[in-house]
Protein backbone atom coordinates (compact mmCIF):
# COMPACT_ATOMS: atom_id res chain seq x y z
CA UNK A 1 0.00 0.00 0.00
CA UNK A 2 2.83 2.38 0.90
CA UNK A 3 4.50 1.50 -2.41
CA UNK A 4 1.47 2.59 -4.45
CA UNK A 5 1.03 5.76 -2.39
CA UNK A 6 4.64 6.65 -3.03
CA UNK A 7 4.25 6.18 -6.79
CA UNK A 8 1.04 8.23 -6.82
CA UNK A 9 2.88 11.03 -5.04
CA UNK A 10 5.80 10.86 -7.51
CA UNK A 11 3.35 10.88 -10.41
CA UNK A 12 1.56 13.91 -9.01
CA UNK A 13 4.86 15.73 -8.52
CA UNK A 14 5.91 14.87 -12.06
CA UNK A 15 2.66 16.20 -13.52
CA UNK A 16 2.94 19.36 -11.42
CA UNK A 17 6.50 19.86 -12.64
CA UNK A 18 5.36 19.47 -16.25
CA UNK A 19 2.56 21.98 -15.75
CA UNK A 20 4.87 24.48 -14.08
CA UNK A 21 7.49 23.98 -16.80
CA UNK A 22 4.89 24.45 -19.51
CA UNK A 23 3.64 27.63 -17.84
CA UNK A 24 7.22 28.89 -17.56
CA UNK A 25 7.92 28.33 -21.27
CA UNK A 26 4.54 29.81 -22.24
CA UNK A 27 5.42 32.95 -20.28
CA UNK A 28 8.78 33.19 -22.05
CA UNK A 29 6.88 33.10 -25.33
CA UNK A 30 4.54 35.80 -24.09
CA UNK A 31 7.46 38.08 -23.24
CA UNK A 32 9.16 37.52 -26.61
CA UNK A 33 5.96 38.12 -28.60
CA UNK A 34 4.72 41.09 -26.59
CA UNK A 35 4.69 44.45 -28.41
CA UNK A 36 7.57 46.79 -27.59
CA UNK A 37 5.83 50.12 -28.01
CA UNK A 38 7.34 53.28 -26.58
CA UNK A 39 7.04 57.03 -26.89
CA UNK A 40 9.44 58.47 -29.46
CA UNK A 41 10.86 61.96 -28.86
CA UNK A 42 11.32 64.47 -31.69
CA UNK A 43 14.23 63.75 -34.05
CA UNK A 44 17.63 65.24 -33.19
CA UNK A 45 17.76 68.87 -34.36
CA UNK A 46 20.69 68.27 -36.69
CA UNK A 47 19.00 65.42 -38.53
CA UNK A 48 16.61 67.56 -40.63
CA UNK A 49 13.98 64.81 -40.41
CA UNK A 50 10.24 65.18 -40.87
CA UNK A 51 7.63 62.80 -39.41
CA UNK A 52 5.83 60.40 -41.75
CA UNK A 53 3.09 57.80 -41.35
CA UNK A 54 2.27 55.17 -43.96
CA UNK A 55 0.19 51.97 -44.03
CA UNK A 56 1.46 48.40 -44.13
CA UNK A 57 -0.16 45.12 -45.12
CA UNK A 58 0.76 43.97 -41.59
CA UNK A 59 -2.27 46.01 -40.50
CA UNK A 60 -0.22 48.70 -38.81
CA UNK A 61 0.21 52.38 -39.50
CA UNK A 62 3.99 52.74 -39.52
CA UNK A 63 5.51 55.84 -37.93
CA UNK A 64 8.89 57.14 -38.96
CA UNK A 65 11.11 59.96 -40.14
CA UNK A 66 11.99 61.04 -43.66
CA UNK A 67 15.29 62.75 -44.48
CA UNK A 68 15.74 64.31 -47.93
CA UNK A 69 19.24 63.97 -49.35
CA UNK A 70 20.98 65.07 -52.54
CA UNK A 71 19.03 64.22 -55.70
CA UNK A 72 20.51 61.25 -57.55
CA UNK A 73 22.57 60.09 -54.57
CA UNK A 74 20.19 57.25 -53.64
CA UNK A 75 17.96 56.50 -50.66
CA UNK A 76 18.31 54.04 -47.78
CA UNK A 77 15.58 52.40 -45.69
CA UNK A 78 16.62 51.45 -42.15
CA UNK A 79 15.08 48.42 -40.38
CA UNK A 80 15.78 48.07 -36.65
CA UNK A 81 16.01 44.90 -34.53
CA UNK A 82 13.59 43.22 -32.14
CA UNK A 83 12.29 45.10 -29.07
CA UNK A 84 13.86 48.31 -30.41
CA UNK A 85 12.68 51.29 -32.48
CA UNK A 86 13.93 53.73 -35.09
CA UNK A 87 15.89 55.48 -32.35
CA UNK A 88 18.63 52.82 -32.53
CA UNK A 89 19.09 53.65 -36.23
CA UNK A 90 19.62 57.39 -35.76
CA UNK A 91 23.42 57.20 -35.83
CA UNK A 92 23.26 55.33 -39.14
CA UNK A 93 20.82 57.89 -40.51
CA UNK A 94 23.21 60.68 -39.53
CA UNK A 95 26.24 59.33 -41.39
CA UNK A 96 24.13 58.39 -44.41
CA UNK A 97 22.62 61.89 -44.50
CA UNK A 98 26.10 63.41 -44.28
CA UNK A 99 27.05 61.34 -47.33
CA UNK A 100 24.09 62.79 -49.22
CA UNK A 101 21.67 59.87 -49.07
CA UNK A 102 17.96 60.29 -48.51
CA UNK A 103 16.90 58.15 -45.54
CA UNK A 104 13.72 56.56 -44.23
CA UNK A 105 13.78 55.18 -40.70
CA UNK A 106 10.63 53.89 -39.04
CA UNK A 107 9.22 51.61 -36.34
CA UNK A 108 8.27 48.07 -37.33
CA UNK A 109 4.77 46.93 -36.29
CA UNK A 110 4.58 46.28 -32.57
CA UNK A 111 7.57 48.55 -31.95
CA UNK A 112 8.03 52.21 -31.08
CA UNK A 113 5.02 54.21 -32.22
CA UNK A 114 3.77 51.56 -34.68
CA UNK A 115 1.03 49.50 -33.07
CA UNK A 116 0.67 45.73 -33.40
CA UNK A 117 -0.81 42.86 -31.44
CA UNK A 118 2.34 40.72 -31.42
CA UNK A 119 5.92 40.68 -32.59
CA UNK A 120 6.00 37.94 -35.25
CA UNK A 121 9.76 37.42 -35.82
CA UNK A 122 9.65 38.47 -39.46
CA UNK A 123 6.23 37.28 -40.65
CA UNK A 124 4.38 40.61 -40.40
CA UNK A 125 7.56 42.65 -40.19
CA UNK A 126 8.46 41.53 -43.74
CA UNK A 127 5.26 43.25 -44.90
CA UNK A 128 6.46 46.39 -43.13
CA UNK A 129 9.73 46.17 -45.06
CA UNK A 130 7.73 45.97 -48.29
CA UNK A 131 5.58 48.95 -47.28
CA UNK A 132 8.62 51.02 -46.33
CA UNK A 133 10.41 50.38 -49.61
CA UNK A 134 7.24 51.23 -51.54
CA UNK A 135 6.92 54.46 -49.54
CA UNK A 136 10.59 55.27 -50.20
CA UNK A 137 10.03 54.90 -53.95
CA UNK A 138 7.09 57.31 -53.66
CA UNK A 139 8.65 59.89 -51.36
CA UNK A 140 12.10 59.78 -53.05
CA UNK A 141 11.03 59.41 -56.71
CA UNK A 142 13.67 58.31 -59.18
CA UNK A 143 16.17 57.30 -56.49
CA UNK A 144 17.82 53.91 -56.32
CA UNK A 145 16.92 52.29 -53.00
CA UNK A 146 19.06 50.38 -50.51
CA UNK A 147 18.13 48.75 -47.21
CA UNK A 148 20.09 48.34 -43.99
CA UNK A 149 18.46 45.76 -41.71
CA UNK A 150 19.62 44.71 -38.26
CA UNK A 151 18.77 41.26 -36.82
CA UNK A 152 14.95 41.12 -37.04
CA UNK A 153 15.08 43.95 -39.59
CA UNK A 154 17.53 41.98 -41.74
CA UNK A 155 15.33 38.89 -41.54
CA UNK A 156 12.28 40.96 -42.50
CA UNK A 157 14.13 42.26 -45.57
CA UNK A 158 15.01 38.74 -46.71
CA UNK A 159 11.56 37.29 -45.95
CA UNK A 160 9.66 39.90 -47.98
CA UNK A 161 7.40 38.42 -50.67
CA UNK A 162 7.77 39.34 -53.47
CA UNK A 163 11.44 40.30 -53.06
CA UNK A 164 12.03 43.94 -52.21
CA UNK A 165 12.48 46.14 -55.31
CA UNK A 166 15.83 47.53 -54.19
CA UNK A 167 19.36 47.76 -55.57
CA UNK A 168 21.32 46.86 -52.41
CA UNK A 169 20.81 45.04 -49.09
CA UNK A 170 23.01 45.42 -46.00
CA UNK A 171 22.11 42.58 -43.62
CA UNK A 172 23.49 42.70 -40.09
CA UNK A 173 23.43 39.82 -37.59
CA UNK A 174 20.67 38.02 -39.50
CA UNK A 175 19.52 34.61 -38.24
CA UNK A 176 19.40 31.84 -40.88
CA UNK A 177 16.27 30.27 -39.35
CA UNK A 178 14.06 31.21 -36.42
CA UNK A 179 14.65 27.79 -34.86
CA UNK A 180 18.40 28.45 -34.75
CA UNK A 181 17.82 31.95 -33.39
CA UNK A 182 15.60 30.57 -30.62
CA UNK A 183 18.04 27.80 -29.73
CA UNK A 184 20.95 30.25 -29.54
CA UNK A 185 19.05 32.53 -27.18
CA UNK A 186 17.80 29.72 -24.96
CA UNK A 187 21.26 28.18 -24.66
CA UNK A 188 22.78 31.59 -23.98
CA UNK A 189 20.27 32.15 -21.16
CA UNK A 190 19.77 28.64 -19.71
CA UNK A 191 22.76 26.58 -20.85
CA UNK A 192 22.10 22.98 -21.92
CA UNK A 193 18.53 23.18 -20.63
CA UNK A 194 17.88 25.75 -23.35
CA UNK A 195 18.04 23.07 -26.04
CA UNK A 196 15.13 21.28 -24.35
CA UNK A 197 13.17 24.53 -24.10
CA UNK A 198 13.63 25.46 -27.76
CA UNK A 199 11.03 23.12 -29.31
CA UNK A 200 8.57 24.01 -26.53
CA UNK A 201 8.94 27.66 -27.49
CA UNK A 202 8.77 27.23 -31.24
CA UNK A 203 5.70 24.99 -30.93
CA UNK A 204 3.81 28.09 -29.75
CA UNK A 205 4.14 29.85 -33.11
CA UNK A 206 1.21 28.22 -34.88
CA UNK A 207 -1.40 28.28 -32.10
CA UNK A 208 -0.48 31.81 -31.00
CA UNK A 209 0.52 33.55 -34.25
CA UNK A 210 -0.84 31.26 -36.96
CA UNK A 211 2.58 30.77 -38.58
CA UNK A 212 5.00 27.87 -38.74
CA UNK A 213 8.78 27.62 -38.58
CA UNK A 214 8.92 26.90 -42.31
CA UNK A 215 7.80 30.49 -42.99
CA UNK A 216 10.65 31.96 -40.96
CA UNK A 217 13.77 30.75 -42.77
CA UNK A 218 15.63 33.77 -44.21
CA UNK A 219 18.35 31.45 -45.52
CA UNK A 220 15.92 29.96 -48.06
CA UNK A 221 15.10 33.40 -49.46
CA UNK A 222 18.77 34.40 -49.60
CA UNK A 223 19.42 31.45 -51.94
CA UNK A 224 17.39 32.98 -54.77
CA UNK A 225 17.73 36.71 -54.08
CA UNK A 226 20.03 38.17 -56.73
CA UNK A 227 20.12 41.77 -55.48
CA UNK A 228 23.65 42.68 -54.21
CA UNK A 229 23.92 41.71 -50.53
CA UNK A 230 26.43 42.70 -47.83
CA UNK A 231 26.33 40.39 -44.80
CA UNK A 232 27.81 41.58 -41.48
CA UNK A 233 28.08 39.71 -38.20
CA UNK A 234 30.20 39.65 -35.05
CA UNK A 235 32.84 36.99 -34.45
CA UNK A 236 31.87 36.81 -30.74
CA UNK A 237 28.10 36.78 -31.32
CA UNK A 238 26.36 34.03 -29.31
CA UNK A 239 22.87 34.89 -30.59
CA UNK A 240 23.71 34.59 -34.29
CA UNK A 241 26.94 32.63 -34.27
CA UNK A 242 29.83 33.21 -36.64
CA UNK A 243 29.22 29.78 -38.16
CA UNK A 244 25.55 30.58 -38.75
CA UNK A 245 26.59 33.85 -40.40
CA UNK A 246 29.02 31.97 -42.65
CA UNK A 247 26.34 29.41 -43.51
CA UNK A 248 23.89 32.16 -44.45
CA UNK A 249 26.49 33.88 -46.62
CA UNK A 250 27.53 30.60 -48.29
CA UNK A 251 23.91 29.76 -49.15
CA UNK A 252 23.12 33.22 -50.54
CA UNK A 253 23.02 33.87 -54.26
CA UNK A 254 25.62 36.17 -55.80
CA UNK A 255 26.49 39.02 -55.85
CA UNK A 256 27.40 39.13 -52.17
CA UNK A 257 30.00 40.34 -49.70
CA UNK A 258 30.80 39.32 -46.13
CA UNK A 259 32.41 41.03 -43.14
CA UNK A 260 32.92 39.21 -39.84
CA UNK A 261 33.50 42.01 -37.33
CA UNK A 262 36.31 40.90 -35.02
CA UNK A 263 35.35 40.55 -31.33
CA UNK A 264 31.84 41.97 -31.83
CA UNK A 265 28.92 40.25 -30.12
CA UNK A 266 25.21 40.67 -30.97
CA UNK A 267 25.59 44.42 -30.67
CA UNK A 268 25.19 47.57 -32.73
CA UNK A 269 27.97 46.92 -35.25
CA UNK A 270 28.04 50.56 -36.29
CA UNK A 271 28.69 51.68 -32.72
CA UNK A 272 31.23 48.88 -32.22
CA UNK A 273 33.39 49.61 -35.27
CA UNK A 274 32.15 53.00 -36.41
CA UNK A 275 34.90 54.15 -38.78
CA UNK A 276 35.36 50.85 -40.61
CA UNK A 277 31.60 50.22 -40.67
CA UNK A 278 30.94 53.56 -42.33
CA UNK A 279 33.77 53.08 -44.82
CA UNK A 280 32.62 49.59 -45.86
CA UNK A 281 28.88 50.36 -45.96
CA UNK A 282 29.33 53.62 -47.89
CA UNK A 283 31.57 51.86 -50.40
CA UNK A 284 28.98 49.10 -50.90
CA UNK A 285 26.04 51.50 -51.20
CA UNK A 286 27.97 53.86 -53.45
CA UNK A 287 28.76 51.02 -55.83
CA UNK A 288 25.10 50.07 -56.24
CA UNK A 289 23.05 53.22 -55.63
CA UNK A 290 24.91 56.02 -57.40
Amino acid sequence: MKFFRRWKLLGALFIAALLLGGLFVWNIGSVLMAPANQAIPPPPPGLAAEPVVFPSASGAQLHGWRIAGQPGQGAVVLLHGIHASRLVMVARAEFLARAGYSVLLFDLQGHGESRGQNITFGALESRDATAAVAFAHTTFPGEKIGVIGVSLGAAAALLAEPPLPVQALVLESCFPTLYQATADRMVDRFGGLGRLLTPLLTMQLRPRLGIGLEALRPIEHAKTLTVPKFFLSGSADHLTTAQEARDLFAAAAAPKEFWLVANAAHVDLHAFARAEYEQRVLAFLGQHLH
